[in-house]
Protein backbone atom coordinates (compact mmCIF):
# COMPACT_ATOMS: atom_id res chain seq x y z
CA UNK A 1 0.00 0.00 0.00
CA UNK A 2 1.30 3.44 -0.91
CA UNK A 3 2.32 5.83 1.85
CA UNK A 4 -0.31 8.52 1.38
CA UNK A 5 -0.24 11.69 3.46
CA UNK A 6 -3.57 13.04 4.51
CA UNK A 7 -4.88 15.50 7.02
CA UNK A 8 -7.39 14.46 9.62
CA UNK A 9 -10.50 16.65 9.48
CA UNK A 10 -9.81 18.14 12.93
CA UNK A 11 -6.02 18.41 12.68
CA UNK A 12 -4.62 21.91 13.04
CA UNK A 13 -2.43 23.36 10.34
CA UNK A 14 0.86 25.19 10.93
CA UNK A 15 1.20 28.77 9.73
CA UNK A 16 4.31 30.94 9.92
CA UNK A 17 4.17 34.72 9.56
CA UNK A 18 7.46 36.07 8.29
CA UNK A 19 8.69 39.66 8.18
CA UNK A 20 12.02 41.39 8.59
CA UNK A 21 12.22 42.38 12.26
CA UNK A 22 9.51 40.15 13.76
CA UNK A 23 8.55 43.02 16.06
CA UNK A 24 5.20 44.27 14.68
CA UNK A 25 3.32 42.83 11.71
CA UNK A 26 4.21 39.17 12.07
CA UNK A 27 3.69 39.30 15.84
CA UNK A 28 0.25 40.87 15.40
CA UNK A 29 -0.67 38.31 12.71
CA UNK A 30 0.39 35.47 14.99
CA UNK A 31 -1.66 36.87 17.87
CA UNK A 32 -4.75 37.44 15.74
CA UNK A 33 -4.56 33.95 14.27
CA UNK A 34 -4.11 32.29 17.64
CA UNK A 35 -7.03 34.25 19.07
CA UNK A 36 -9.53 33.95 16.22
CA UNK A 37 -8.43 30.81 14.36
CA UNK A 38 -6.66 28.84 17.08
CA UNK A 39 -9.09 25.97 16.52
CA UNK A 40 -7.74 25.65 12.95
CA UNK A 41 -4.11 26.80 13.14
CA UNK A 42 -0.96 26.67 15.23
CA UNK A 43 0.50 30.12 14.54
CA UNK A 44 4.16 31.12 14.66
CA UNK A 45 6.13 34.19 13.64
CA UNK A 46 9.74 34.96 12.78
CA UNK A 47 11.93 37.54 11.10
CA UNK A 48 14.69 37.39 8.52
CA UNK A 49 16.59 39.94 10.66
CA UNK A 50 14.97 39.81 14.13
CA UNK A 51 14.92 43.13 15.98
CA UNK A 52 15.33 41.60 19.42
CA UNK A 53 12.02 42.86 20.80
CA UNK A 54 8.27 43.12 20.24
CA UNK A 55 7.33 46.74 19.62
CA UNK A 56 5.49 48.23 22.62
CA UNK A 57 2.90 49.90 20.37
CA UNK A 58 2.14 46.55 18.73
CA UNK A 59 1.56 45.15 22.21
CA UNK A 60 -0.73 48.09 23.08
CA UNK A 61 -2.72 47.88 19.84
CA UNK A 62 -3.34 44.18 20.43
CA UNK A 63 -4.21 44.65 24.11
CA UNK A 64 -6.94 47.05 23.03
CA UNK A 65 -8.77 44.13 21.43
CA UNK A 66 -8.05 41.69 24.23
CA UNK A 67 -5.03 39.88 22.78
CA UNK A 68 -1.78 39.72 24.75
CA UNK A 69 1.40 39.44 22.67
CA UNK A 70 3.64 40.88 25.40
CA UNK A 71 5.32 37.51 25.99
CA UNK A 72 6.33 37.12 22.36
CA UNK A 73 9.91 37.58 21.22
CA UNK A 74 11.56 38.19 17.87
CA UNK A 75 13.33 35.18 16.41
CA UNK A 76 14.91 33.73 13.29
CA UNK A 77 12.90 31.18 11.28
CA UNK A 78 15.63 28.60 11.97
CA UNK A 79 14.15 27.94 15.43
CA UNK A 80 11.29 26.24 13.57
CA UNK A 81 13.38 23.91 11.39
CA UNK A 82 11.63 20.87 12.88
CA UNK A 83 8.15 22.14 12.00
CA UNK A 84 6.56 21.58 8.61
CA UNK A 85 4.46 24.61 7.70
CA UNK A 86 1.32 24.20 5.67
CA UNK A 87 1.46 27.88 4.80
CA UNK A 88 4.04 30.63 5.16
CA UNK A 89 2.73 34.17 4.89
CA UNK A 90 5.23 36.92 4.25
CA UNK A 91 3.90 40.22 5.55
CA UNK A 92 6.57 42.52 4.12
CA UNK A 93 8.27 42.78 0.74
CA UNK A 94 11.75 42.17 2.13
CA UNK A 95 10.71 38.88 3.73
CA UNK A 96 8.99 37.82 0.50
CA UNK A 97 12.27 38.34 -1.36
CA UNK A 98 14.51 36.72 1.25
CA UNK A 99 12.26 33.90 2.49
CA UNK A 100 14.56 30.98 3.38
CA UNK A 101 14.38 28.23 0.79
CA UNK A 102 13.51 25.52 3.31
CA UNK A 103 10.33 27.43 4.18
CA UNK A 104 9.16 27.24 0.58
CA UNK A 105 8.30 23.56 0.99
CA UNK A 106 4.76 24.52 2.03
CA UNK A 107 2.44 26.99 0.40
CA UNK A 108 3.91 30.53 0.43
CA UNK A 109 1.66 33.58 0.17
CA UNK A 110 2.67 37.23 0.25
CA UNK A 111 0.23 39.59 1.96
CA UNK A 112 2.18 42.80 2.51
CA UNK A 113 1.51 45.56 5.02
CA UNK A 114 3.04 48.93 5.82
CA UNK A 115 5.62 48.76 8.61
CA UNK A 116 4.01 50.61 11.53
CA UNK A 117 7.41 50.91 13.23
CA UNK A 118 8.20 53.54 10.59
CA UNK A 119 5.27 55.75 11.64
CA UNK A 120 6.12 59.32 12.63
CA UNK A 121 4.43 61.75 14.98
CA UNK A 122 3.20 61.69 18.53
CA UNK A 123 2.73 58.42 20.35
CA UNK A 124 -1.02 58.62 19.74
CA UNK A 125 -0.47 59.22 16.00
CA UNK A 126 1.94 56.28 15.81
CA UNK A 127 -0.48 54.08 17.79
CA UNK A 128 -3.17 54.94 15.25
CA UNK A 129 -0.93 53.49 12.51
CA UNK A 130 -0.44 50.30 14.53
CA UNK A 131 -4.21 50.02 14.94
CA UNK A 132 -4.72 50.47 11.22
CA UNK A 133 -2.17 47.78 10.34
CA UNK A 134 -3.66 45.46 12.99
CA UNK A 135 -7.11 45.92 11.45
CA UNK A 136 -5.77 45.36 7.92
CA UNK A 137 -4.10 42.13 9.04
CA UNK A 138 -7.40 41.02 10.55
CA UNK A 139 -9.31 41.92 7.38
CA UNK A 140 -6.90 40.27 4.93
CA UNK A 141 -5.04 37.45 6.64
CA UNK A 142 -7.84 35.77 8.58
CA UNK A 143 -10.15 35.42 5.55
CA UNK A 144 -7.22 34.06 3.53
CA UNK A 145 -6.52 31.42 6.20
CA UNK A 146 -10.18 30.47 6.44
CA UNK A 147 -10.34 30.02 2.67
CA UNK A 148 -7.05 28.12 2.69
CA UNK A 149 -8.61 25.65 5.14
CA UNK A 150 -11.88 25.46 3.22
CA UNK A 151 -10.07 24.69 -0.04
CA UNK A 152 -8.25 21.88 1.82
CA UNK A 153 -4.84 22.69 0.40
Amino acid sequence: MENVEFRMKNEKRNVLFLCTGNSCRSQMAEGLTRHFLGHLYRAYSAGTQPSGYVHPLAVRAMQEIGIDISHGYSKFPDVFRNITFDVVITVCDDAAETCPLWLREGYVEHIGFYDPARAQGSEEERLAVFRQVRDEIYARVLPFLQEFTTNDR
